[in-house]
C-alpha cells in the first residue's frame, strides 16, 4: 500500500528545521519560526509564521501544511488552534540528550526517512562518544553554574547539565536541572550560587547578550571563584538552548572550549 508522507511541513521551532535540513529534506518545509537562525539559509528561503508562544494561524493555514511540528506545553495553544482547524500536529517534548536523539528518530519516521535519521543520529552519537573518551580522563572537574535567565535567576535544563558533564565539568545545580519547566528552575536569590562557589559561570540569556559585568556586581558574588578568577563566559542561546542538533555539535564544542580552558 502506498503511504503518503508529509510534504508540506511547518516547523514552529528551530531544532526541527535544522534537523530536516541536515537530513536533506528542506524542500518539505513551507514555514518556520521567526526565531530560526540555523541554518542561516532557512531564514532566506522559508516564510516566517510564528514566534515561540504565538503564531500567525491564518498564515499557517494558507500554506496548507500536512504536518506542523512544535515543542512542549509552551506551544499548546498554537497546537490546539491548528488541531481545531483540522491540521495534523506533532508536539515534541525532548529535555535530555537521549530525548533529542529520539526526536530525530521520530521525525525521520514521520517523513518516511528513518535511514536518514539513523545516519544523523549515528554522527551525533559518534561525536558524543569521542568527547566522552577525551573528558573521562580528567582527574578534576571544575564546578559550573549555568544561567539561562537573570531576573529571576533560572538555571540550565537537563540537556545543558548533561553537556556540562560531557565537557568535563560538574553542574552545581544538576538536581534542579532535572525540572523541565523554567518556573521550577528558579533560584529565589543568589545565595545558593554563592554557597556552591562555582569555578566557571556560563550565561545564555535566551535571546539577550550575557553581561558578565552585571554578574560581577551582584551582592556577595565577589567571593565566588569564577568571579575572582574572571571565568565568566557566554554561549549564544541558539547553540545551547535549542534541544536539537545545534547543542550536540557547536554547543558542545563551545562548552568544551570553556570548561577545558
Amino acid at each position: 500500500m502506498q503511504i503518503d508522507y508529509p510534504s508540506r511541513i511547518v516547523c514552529l521551532t528551530e531544532e526541527t528545521t535544522e534537523t530536516l535540513y541536515l537530513m536533506g529534506e528542506s524542500e518539505r518545509i513551507v514555514g518556520i519560526s521567526g526565531f530560526t537562525v540555523r541554518p542561516p539559509e532557512a531564514r532566506k528561503e522559508k516564510p516566517k509564521v510564528s514566534a515561540f508562544t504565538s503564531a500567525k494561524i491564518d498564515k499557517i493555514l494558507d500554506l496548507k501544511p500536512d504536518l506542523v511540528l512544535g515543542f512542549s506545553d509552551m506551544q499548546a495553544d498554537i497546537a490546539a488552534a491548528l488541531v481545531k482547524a483540522g491540521v495534523q500536529v506533532h508536539i515534541f517534548n525532548q529535555r535530555t540528550i537521549t530525548g533529542i536523539l529520539q526526536m530525530i528518530q521520530t521525525l525521520g519516521g514521520l517523513i518516511g526517512e528513518p535511514q536518514k535519521a539513523a545516519v544523523l543520529i549515528g554522527e551525533l552519537v559518534d561525536k558524543i562518544e569521542t568527547v566522552k573518551n577525551l573528558t573521562n580522563t580528567k582527574k578534576t572537574k571544575p564546578k559550573v553554574y549555568f544561567e539561562e535567565w537573570y531576573d529571576p535567576y533560572i538555571v540550565g535544563i537537563t540537556w545543558v547539565s548533561q553537556l556540562i558533564q560531557l565537557a568535563g565539568g560538574e553542574d552545581v545545580f544538576a538536581d534542579i536541572a532535572k525540572n523541565g519547566q523554567g518556573k521550577d528552575r528558579i533560584l529565589a536569590d543568589g545565595q545558593p550560587v554563592i554557597e556552591s562557589n562555582p569555578d566557571i559561570i556560563i550565561g545564555s540569556w535566551c535571546g539577550r547578550h550575557f553581561r558578565p559585568e552585571i554578574v560581577k556586581k551582584r551582592p556577595g558574588w565577589q567571593t565566588i571563584n569564577a568571579v575572582k578568577n574572571e571565568r565568566l563566559y557566554e554561549i549564544k542561546s541558539p547553540l545551547i538552548l535549542q534541544p536539537g542538533p545545534a547543542c550536540l555539535t557547536d554547543g558542545l564544542d563551545e562548552m568544551i572550549k570553556i570548561i577545558g580552558s
